[in-house]
């Protein structure tokens, strides 16, 4: 990681998890497909509809500074990994579904948000439920790209290796029935990633060159 002189991908890690904090905040937790009727989804989405607007883009651009913290973290990994690059390439894979995931959602609740009112309440229902239960690919994403990342630094040492062992432990978990919590330990895991990022690059930049 010394060797990289940049702190815009760490800074993106950074950036990700701030816009992605304010996101949920607006989006909230969801309406309950097996609990809420017809009527009140609809409420609720006609209610809310410029909150679910701007927490829908907001989790559009989230997604777009968590795939440049992606490619960097993937950088970095694929220098110490040498001339293979596989884990690499399969961590950022699985920041690509995790991606594509969000992207998804985020496309489905503003659909919810702008014709709530427009089309059948059955139909806006129907899509709730979708996106009440749309967690798989970020389980899949979350688990490929924290345990690709975890065993490349663990093998190779592009990072500190406790930083390899809890990426290693988060993707496991991450595939099991406590997948959500792997999801929030797995945003703390990119905050630490990137505030040592943030800090070797300034190091880096701080040391002359030598002659």
């Amino acid at each position: 990681m010394s060797s990289s002189k940049t702190w815009a991908g760490p800074l993106m890690g950074v950036l990700f998890l701030a816009v992605a904090v304010v996101a949920l905040i607006l989006v909230g937790e969801g309406q309950d497909a097996t609990e809420k009727s017809a009527a009140e989804i609809v409420d609720f989405y006609d209610e809310n509809e410029d909150e679910q607007f701007v927490g829908s883009f907001l989790v559009g651009i989230a997604t777009v500074l968590f795939v440049f913290f992606a490619g960097w973290l993937r950088m970095i990994l694929r220098r110490a990994e040498g001339e293979s690059g596989t884990l690499s390439a399969v961590s950022f894979g699985g920041a690509l579904v995790f991606a594509t995931g969000a992207a998804i959602v985020a496309t489905l609740n503003l659909a919810l948000a702008d014709t709530a009112n427009d089309i059948d309440p059955v139909a806006v229902q129907a899509v709730n439920a979708i996106v009440w239960d749309y967690y798989i690919p970020f389980i899949v994403g979350v688990s490929v790209f924290l345990l690709a990342a975890g065993i490349s630094i663990v093998r190779h040492g592009a990072l500190p290796t406790w930083l390899g062992w809890v990426a290693v432990v988060l993707g496991v978990i991450a595939a099991t029935p406590l997948g959500f919590f792997a999801l929030l330990a797995g945003a703390l895991w990119i905050l630490v990633v990137s505030i040592l990022g943030l800090m070797r690059s300034r190091e880096a930049g701080a040391t002359p060159p030598t002659p």
